[in-house]
């Protein structure tokens, strides 16, 4: 049966779930198997659509990333939109890591391997956070695919890294949410596990549907059927959906809700590097619940949706480009309004890329007719336009896990590292933490090091290459880095330190040095006690210890629990 023969059912929905324009694809059948048609231009307009809803979503909100933690931003105090705003989009990170993926396939096939996939994101050169960080320094230390993401080795995997890059996966899936799961299973791994990459299938699986589907609830429930029914992103989806029935005209009543179960509750935030009770949440969980309060409440409006979905805060520009994403797949680019695309500049590559917008076009659209050829599908040519045939074929969702409780041990011996073929493919090599300080800092050991904004060695802060950086295990409990040295008459320890800034986020500590557990120094480290190159010398005289072995502690102490990481460009002692 043709879909458009059941448009009028649908649309007499509208009012009730917020369903938005009709599509005109069709169900057919042919030697009884169900297929869904769509044209190659309808699928290409309105993946060009679920592009330019991305683009204009983090746009939109990035003046508001994170500057709004665990309460609603004003709308008095959301930016407004100007059509100029979308060329901002070429520096997003929320892109430009979904193009390595793309490109990755691109080069070696729909079927490259993980193993592939991970030397290609660990030779990206592009500045990275929390759950990709982490992998790809697992990645650049040789720990291969899929062991990168697991939580023995990564402290972010329920962040909300994949969730926020997975968009491109539905974009190439029109009707085929398997392959969606499968570029989970894939891409997702690299960086997260468990809810971490569930949340991305479930993104690409919403994508994958809106091609076909116009009514938002359908759209997030058959995305539901992508994911194991167990996990607690799942869970929290069903929460979202039952508490918009509860308040159907009220999203600042079910954002509500949502903060007090996946925000205040710690069984709902046990593996985010943001810890179980900081205002700051970047667990995967209620940054994606914020997705669907924007696409349930914006009722199918353009604007409300990416701004409801952005006053959620947190993520708040990461949000909104997943909710605008998908709704503006539903409408397609022919049917968008020109605030949202005609100033876009077609001719500029995305940063880090290899794309500019046509040519992304192009990449995904060679790469949807692969994933549909794969599932069984054809494409045919008909009075002269070429029509996608899509079979309906049940959904196979990953096995089910958690970062907390992993049912699958890591993948051991030489098949859980990176062959020396492989390695010799790295343009980056990382070393571990010990290899680190031994090699740049005098040999000191790390302790009470928390998981908050993922301590250990770095390639670069602030200019400065190979860098250690400290991070207290608690507001009470110091990080320490300590060693035993023994002094003579001319011995003194040098450091040289800074402290956290990106952006508008910028923390200071208190460093405190002890020899045998006497205080030697204490100062703070802050944007008021540096060079203007962010960095400063720190030494301590160790004269009086002469002919003593002595413990050496340097404290990354707390100082008011903002940003409270310490950077140690070098640590030595003389002579």
């Amino acid at each position: 049966m043709k879909r458009k023969n059941t448009l009028v059912a649908s649309l007499t929905i509208a009012c009730l779930v917020g369903v938005w324009a009709a599509a005109s694809a069709e169900d057919v059948k042919i030697d009884g198997k169900d297929y869904r048609k769509i044209s190659v231009a309808e699928y290409r307009d309105k993946m060009k659509g679920g592009w330019i809803g991305q683009i204009a979503g983090v746009c939109w909100g990035a003046p508001t990333e994170f500057r709004y933690q665990n309460r609603i931003i004003p709308e008095e105090e959301l930016p407004k939109w100007t059509p100029d705003m979308i060329n901002n989009a070429f520096g997003q990170d929320d892109l430009y890591v979904e193009m390595t993926f793309l490109r990755t396939m691109e080069e070696h096939g729909l079927d490259v391997s993980i193993r592939q996939a991970g030397i290609d994101f660990a030779n990206s050169e592009y500045p990275l956070w929390h759950a990709n960080v982490c992998g790809r320094k697992n990645l650049r230390r040789g720990i291969a695919p899929p062991n990168s993401s697991r939580p023995e080795f990564s402290k972010c995997a329920d962040d909300i890294d994949y969730q926020i890059e997975s968009d491109f996966s539905g974009l190439i899936s029109p009707g085929v949410p398997n392959n969606a799961i499968l570029m989970g299973e894939k891409f997702g791994r690299l960086m997260n596990y468990g809810d971490g990459m569930y949340a991305g299938q479930f993104i690409g699986a919403m994508y994958a549907e809106a091609f076909f589907e116009t009514d938002v609830v359908k759209i997030i429930e058959r995305a539901l059927e992508a994911i194991p029914a167990e996990c607690q992103y799942a869970e929290m989806v069903r929460d979202v959906l039952q508490w918009k029935k509860e308040n159907p005209d009220d999203f600042v009543a079910c954002w509500k809700k949502i903060g007090e179960k996946y925000h205040d509750n710690p069984e709902y935030r046990k593996w985010s590097c943001s810890g179980p009770t900081s205002d700051f949440n970047i667990d995967v969980k209620i940054n994606g619940a914020y997705v669907l309060v924007g696409l349930l409440y914006g009722n199918g409006d353009l604007d409300e949706t990416i701004k409801i979905s952005t006053r959620c805060g947190q993520d708040s520009d990461c949000n909104p480009s997943s909710a605008g994403g998908v709704l503006f797949t539903t409408l397609g680019f022919s049917a968008l309004p020109p605030r949202f695309s005609e100033k876009l500049d077609e001719t500029k590559v995305f940063d880090h890329t290899a794309y500019n917008f046509p040519a992304l076009l192009d990449v995904c659209e060679s790469l949807a007719t692969q994933a549909i050829e794969k599932e069984g599908g054809f494409v045919r040519e008909e009075n002269g336009e070429r029509y996608y045939y899509i079979p309906r074929i049940p959904l196979k969702p990953s096995v089910l896990t958690s970062c907390a409780n992993p049912v699958d041990k890591p993948v051991e011996g030489d098949e859980g590292r990176f062959t020396p073929e492989e390695l010799s493919q790295l343009k980056f090599r990382e070393m571990d933490d010990d290899e680190a300080l031994d090699k740049y800092f005098a040999g000191f050991r790390a302790s009470h090091m928390g998981p908050d904004m993922k301590p250990g060695y770095k390639l670069e802060f602030r200019g400065r290459k190979n860098v250690f950086e400290t991070h207290p295990e608690s507001r009470e409990v110091a990080a320490v880095l300590s060693r035993k040295y023994k002094a003579s008459k001319d011995s003194a320890l040098h450091m040289v330190v800074s402290h956290h800034v990106a952006g508008d986020f910028i923390g200071d500590y208190e460093l405190i040095v002890k020899i045998d557990g006497n205080e030697a120094l204490k100062r703070v480290v802050s944007k008021d006690t540096v060079g203007e190159d962010g960095w400063a010398q720190i030494d301590v005289d160790l004269s009086d210890y002469a002919g003593k072995e002595v413990l050496v502690e340097i404290l990354n102490q707390p100082n008011g629990w903002s940003w409270e990481a310490a950077y140690f460009d070098s640590i030595w002692f003389t002579p």
